[in-house]
């Protein structure tokens, strides 16, 4: 079989260099590189990416991009608009080439120099916009990533005699809030330490352009099991290949017209440049994120083991629509058709059938993960309506029933109804306060307990009003009922 080199044109590669991207890992290439890609297609970007490995082990993903000449494949995998598995095949050729920092600082710098450069991309995780101590002007390279970029931006000012027209966009997707805000003050904080000049301090701050980003897709990697079979369909062998979901989302917090620089907002990428991230933050927390946690526990409980497993569920897709549409919608203030919109794609996603997404992963730490996405809303909805959700207030009953369990091997293990055991991973702190408050069998003290409790909540939530009766009556039906009974009743 081919090798993917010598079947695909690098049509893309061989433009300039507009982008310096800080990480080469699967999300970026299976979302960013992948609307870059679009553009040069249409004719918008003609741009090419050079990627660049912020971390110092892991040469081996440069060797295989110079292998392949920077190209890969993107398989993206989910429900269609017709409610159809679909799958989408896309070569990516808009990568040029690959470095790492620390084995080429001496090439990191000469991009620096690039006339032609714009946009700098970066996932460097959620650590990776962070302060150093001692990191230096003179290190080849700092250890911190906005150490890094304030060497960068000083050898660019340098060389271009502060240009206003020199100055970067920067897009970090870092999962941290203010991403591209935090990113600036460390800039800024490394060149004052350094004792850089002012008139460098001033070109960041005018005429380098900081957005902060909210991003949104599901990229399952490497598909390691189906590669033979992948191969076999493309043609060609593919080291680098990377697979996805179909939903694409890409928050852009900043100035409108920043988005000419990197025009992907003009592809069939979901693009949106906006003055406030804020509201589709909390959008995708409250409809995604906490769809997910208020419907896990309780579909583990119910027998489920993935996340397809209750969207073949009627019961449990109704328990779905009414948690999202009759309770979690009514707490947000995007227009209504723009967030029912976007919690029918959010069932599309669960409901995706090439990801296999075991429900005991995703209820790791499911006691910080309740009190970020599923309590506001909850207390948002008393605070519109005057009353309770229903279905928010199983699913706190519901978290509290996962949460049952006793220490066995220094483990904390659960049991579901039909006997079969499972562990519950959370904080230590956690799993020693349900060990304890399970001890209680009046489940309306036990409700008040958990509910009153400062170890599981910043803000205890026993205060609403009725809510500790609401808990404890699901807590006590689920004492002699099994959680699909209960679940089947409440949707009715």
């Amino acid at each position: 079989m081919k090798s993917i080199q010598e079947t695909l044109p690098t049509t893309y590669g061989k433009y300039t260099e507009k982008i310096i991207q800080m990480g080469e890992g699967n999300f970026l290439r299976a979302f960013a590189d992948w609307m870059t890609d679009l553009s040069n297609e249409q004719g918008n970007f003609n741009g090419s990416i050079l990627l660049c490995q912020p971390i110092a082990f892991n040469a081996q993903m440069c060797q295989k991009f110079e292998q392949q000449n920077g190209a890969y494949t993107l398989i993206m995998r989910g429900i269609d608009e017709n409610g159809k598995p679909a799958e989408m095949i896309r070569p990516i050729t808009s990568v040029s080439r690959c470095i790492n920092v620390y084995e080429n600082f001496d090439e990191f710098l000469k991009a620096a120099r690039n006339p032609e450069l714009k946009v700098c991309i970066s996932n460097t995780t959620e650590a990776g916009i962070a302060y150093k101590e001692g990191d230096k002007l003179t290190d080849t390279p700092p250890a911190s990533f906005p150490a890094k970029m304030t060497v960068f931006l000083y050898e660019r000012y340098q060389t271009f005699d502060g240009a206003k027209d020199k100055g970067l966009l920067f897009l970090p997707v870092e999962l941290i809030d203010y991403n591209g805000t935090e990113l600036r003050k460390l800039i800024l904080r490394y060149s004052q330490e350094w004792q850089l000049p002012q008139a460098f301090i001033q070109w960041v701050q005018e005429h380098n352009f900081f957005t902060n980003t909210l991003v949104d897709r599901i990229v399952t990697g490497y598909p390691k099991t189906e590669v033979a079979a992948l191969e076999e369909k493309l043609g060609y062998k593919d080291e680098l290949m990377v697979t996805s979901e179909l939903f694409n989302l890409w928050v852009i917090e900043g100035k409108k017209e920043w988005a000419d620089i990197f025009p992907i907002h003009k592809t069939k990428a979901h693009v949106i440049w906006t003055d406030d991230v804020r509201p589709y933050k909390m959008r995708k927390v409250r409809i995604l994120n906490g769809g997910h946690t208020a419907t896990v526990l309780a579909a583990y409980l119910a027998g489920h083991d993935i996340v397809l497993d209750f969207m073949n569920d009627p019961v449990f897709v109704k328990y779905l629509d009414k948690l999202l549409f009759e309770e979690v919608i009514a707490t947000l203030d995007l227009p209504e058709e723009e967030l029912k919109d976007f919690a029918n794609a959010v069932k599309a996603r669960f409901a995706n059938p090439y990801i296999k997404h075991r429900l005991l992963d995703i209820s790791l730490n499911s006691c910080s993960k309740f009190t970020a996405r599923c309590l506001p809303s909850l207390t948002e909805y008393y605070r519109r309506k005057g009353t309770l959700p229903q279905v928010l207030s199983f699913s706190l009953a519901a978290f509290i029933k996962f949460y049952q369990g006793e220490l066995k091997d220094g483990k904390y293990i659960g049991r579901r109804f039909d006997g079969s055991e499972y562990e519950i991973r959370d904080d230590q702190a956690v799993l020693d306060f349900f060990a304890q408050v399970w001890k209680e069998t009046d489940m309306r003290q036990l409700a008040e307990k958990v509910l009153s409790s400062h170890v599981l909540w910043p803000q205890p939530p026993a205060e609403l009003p009725d809510l500790v009766e609401k808990v404890a009556f699901y807590l006590t039906k689920m004492q002699t009922h099994s959680v699909k009974e209960v679940v089947a009743e409440l949707v009715k």
